[in-house]
């Protein structure tokens, strides 16, 4: 028997390796039990794929390992879902795609495709301090995106530290951030790591030092 796909099928299927997810993410697998202060309901909100009309930001924030990129996948795969369009990438990675199209004559075009892309997830922001043109580059692309498209943002950093991402511009840090920040749904995510390492099963006890061992006659 011949099998095939519908259309609508096939069309998940491309926008699903469009997007470029790390992995296969979804809130059915979230273990929200983990993160007992996580607002479950702003989370199955913007599930729903609401901010995506308004073309809100959502920031999402928490030490390594509580599940941020896990979140942030998880509601682009919702919107995948929706018949929407989504690019996933790590702010180390976007800017370095940017200054590589800057090589090659094809900035201008490379920011414009990335502008207009419905849902742009930026993963890692502030984990590499930003020096130029990474800097002026992201940006050019929030202020691209602002107020045109939704865009969500998952760091290490607290709300409050963000600017340390732009180390040497602080103009530049302001700008963008003032536009990250304005509508935006913000997240905390504070719990236990998922990476946190296995305990080691306890050593079995040591036989005691007055004890004779048993010995075998034949």
């Amino acid at each position: 028997m011949r099998s095939w796909r519908t259309p609508s099928s096939w069309k998940f299927s491309l926008r699903l390796r469009r997007a470029q997810f790390r992995t296969t993410k979804t809130l059915e697998q979230f273990d929200f039990e983990r993160l007992p202060q996580l607002n479950r309901a702003l989370v199955h909100d913007l599930a729903t794929g609401r901010y995506l009309q308004e073309k809100a930001p959502v920031l999402i924030v928490g030490p390594c390992g509580t599940g941020k990129s896990h979140l942030a996948q998880a509601l682009g795969h919702c919107a995948v879902r929706q018949g929407i369009d989504v690019v996933f990438s790590t702010c180390a990675s976007l800017t370095q795609s940017l200054n590589a199209a800057r090589a090659t004559g094809s900035y201008e075009r490379k920011l414009a495709t990335l502008a207009r892309v419905p849902l742009l997830i930026i993963d890692d922001f502030g984990l590499k301090p930003l020096r130029a043109p990474a800097d002026e580059d992201l940006h050019d692309l929030i202020a691209e995106r602002y107020e045109q498209a939704a865009t969500i943002v998952t760091s290490n950093l607290d709300f409050t530290e963000w600017d340390q991402a732009f180390p040497v511009n602080k103009l530049l840090a302001s700008a963008t951030l003032d536009r990250l920040r304005h509508n935006a749904y913000c997240m905390v995510l504070d719990g236990q790591s998922y990476r946190a390492p296995k305990l080691a099963p306890a050593p079995t006890r040591a036989r005691s030092a007055g004890a004779t061992p048993k010995s075998s006659h034949t």
